[in-house]
Protein backbone atom coordinates (compact mmCIF):
# COMPACT_ATOMS: atom_id res chain seq x y z
CA UNK A 1 0.00 0.00 0.00
CA UNK A 2 1.59 3.71 -0.90
CA UNK A 3 0.49 6.68 1.25
CA UNK A 4 1.29 10.37 0.57
CA UNK A 5 1.58 12.58 3.45
CA UNK A 6 1.82 15.95 3.64
CA UNK A 7 2.97 18.79 6.59
CA UNK A 8 2.91 22.11 6.78
CA UNK A 9 0.00 24.16 6.27
CA UNK A 10 -1.22 26.73 8.21
CA UNK A 11 -2.29 30.37 8.95
CA UNK A 12 -0.13 33.07 7.56
CA UNK A 13 -0.57 36.46 6.83
CA UNK A 14 -0.69 37.97 3.72
CA UNK A 15 3.11 38.51 1.86
CA UNK A 16 4.33 35.67 4.36
CA UNK A 17 5.42 32.26 3.35
CA UNK A 18 5.14 28.61 3.69
CA UNK A 19 6.37 25.31 2.77
CA UNK A 20 4.59 22.81 2.23
CA UNK A 21 5.83 18.91 1.62
CA UNK A 22 4.51 15.70 0.58
CA UNK A 23 6.40 12.09 1.51
CA UNK A 24 5.31 8.73 -0.28
CA UNK A 25 6.14 5.68 1.84
CA UNK A 26 5.46 2.11 0.94
CA UNK A 27 6.35 0.06 -1.61
CA UNK A 28 6.80 1.47 -5.40
CA UNK A 29 9.20 1.18 -8.08
CA UNK A 30 8.92 4.50 -9.83
CA UNK A 31 7.03 7.74 -9.83
CA UNK A 32 6.49 9.77 -12.84
CA UNK A 33 5.16 13.50 -12.72
CA UNK A 34 4.65 15.15 -9.17
CA UNK A 35 2.42 17.78 -8.26
CA UNK A 36 0.44 20.40 -6.35
CA UNK A 37 -3.43 20.87 -6.75
CA UNK A 38 -5.58 23.34 -4.35
CA UNK A 39 -9.33 23.64 -3.26
CA UNK A 40 -10.41 26.95 -2.39
CA UNK A 41 -13.59 27.36 -0.06
CA UNK A 42 -16.75 26.10 -2.41
CA UNK A 43 -14.34 25.69 -5.44
CA UNK A 44 -13.08 22.42 -7.03
CA UNK A 45 -9.94 20.86 -7.06
CA UNK A 46 -7.38 23.08 -9.34
CA UNK A 47 -3.67 22.63 -10.30
CA UNK A 48 -1.16 24.60 -8.72
CA UNK A 49 1.89 23.13 -10.01
CA UNK A 50 3.51 19.92 -11.40
CA UNK A 51 7.28 18.46 -11.90
CA UNK A 52 7.79 15.95 -13.98
CA UNK A 53 10.66 12.96 -13.92
CA UNK A 54 13.01 14.86 -15.42
CA UNK A 55 12.75 18.28 -13.18
CA UNK A 56 10.44 20.23 -16.15
CA UNK A 57 7.93 22.39 -13.98
CA UNK A 58 4.57 24.10 -14.82
CA UNK A 59 2.65 26.55 -13.01
CA UNK A 60 -0.53 28.25 -12.93
CA UNK A 61 -0.56 32.07 -13.64
CA UNK A 62 -1.26 33.29 -10.78
CA UNK A 63 1.27 31.48 -9.05
CA UNK A 64 4.19 31.98 -11.65
CA UNK A 65 7.04 33.80 -9.39
CA UNK A 66 5.79 33.25 -6.09
CA UNK A 67 5.54 29.83 -5.52
CA UNK A 68 8.35 26.77 -6.37
CA UNK A 69 7.78 23.06 -6.67
CA UNK A 70 10.68 21.00 -6.48
CA UNK A 71 11.28 17.25 -6.43
CA UNK A 72 13.71 14.82 -4.63
CA UNK A 73 15.09 11.75 -6.41
CA UNK A 74 13.02 9.00 -4.64
CA UNK A 75 9.76 10.44 -2.75
CA UNK A 76 9.15 13.96 -1.87
CA UNK A 77 7.70 16.72 -3.51
CA UNK A 78 7.74 20.13 -2.27
CA UNK A 79 6.05 23.74 -2.31
CA UNK A 80 7.72 27.10 -1.65
CA UNK A 81 4.97 29.41 -1.01
CA UNK A 82 6.31 33.04 -0.89
CA UNK A 83 4.17 36.36 -0.98
CA UNK A 84 1.35 34.66 -0.17
CA UNK A 85 -1.94 36.24 -1.15
CA UNK A 86 -6.00 35.32 0.63
CA UNK A 87 -6.95 34.16 -2.62
CA UNK A 88 -4.37 30.86 -2.16
CA UNK A 89 -6.28 29.77 0.86
CA UNK A 90 -7.75 26.41 0.47
CA UNK A 91 -6.87 22.93 1.28
CA UNK A 92 -3.16 21.94 -0.75
CA UNK A 93 -3.45 18.17 -2.28
CA UNK A 94 0.05 16.36 -3.18
CA UNK A 95 -0.52 14.43 -6.35
CA UNK A 96 2.01 11.40 -7.77
CA UNK A 97 1.96 9.40 -10.88
CA UNK A 98 3.54 5.88 -8.85
CA UNK A 99 3.72 2.75 -10.09
CA UNK A 100 3.71 -0.66 -8.04
CA UNK A 101 5.42 -3.54 -8.73
CA UNK A 102 2.92 -5.95 -11.05
CA UNK A 103 0.24 -3.21 -11.32
CA UNK A 104 -0.32 -0.36 -13.98
CA UNK A 105 0.63 3.16 -13.51
CA UNK A 106 -2.02 5.26 -11.50
CA UNK A 107 -2.34 8.24 -9.51
CA UNK A 108 -2.03 8.80 -5.65
CA UNK A 109 -3.36 11.57 -3.46
CA UNK A 110 -2.09 13.05 0.08
CA UNK A 111 -5.08 13.26 2.62
CA UNK A 112 -4.55 17.49 2.26
CA UNK A 113 -3.33 20.31 4.02
CA UNK A 114 -4.80 23.62 5.10
CA UNK A 115 -3.51 26.72 4.13
CA UNK A 116 -5.08 30.07 5.32
CA UNK A 117 -3.74 33.25 3.99
CA UNK A 118 -5.38 36.50 6.22
CA UNK A 119 -5.64 39.67 4.87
Amino acid sequence: QVQLVESGGGLVQAGGSLRLSCVASGMFVEINTMGWYRQGPGLQRDLVATIGSGGTTNYIDSVKGRFTISRDAYNTIDLQMNTLRPEDTGVYYCEMELKRPYEPWRDYWGQGTQVTVSA
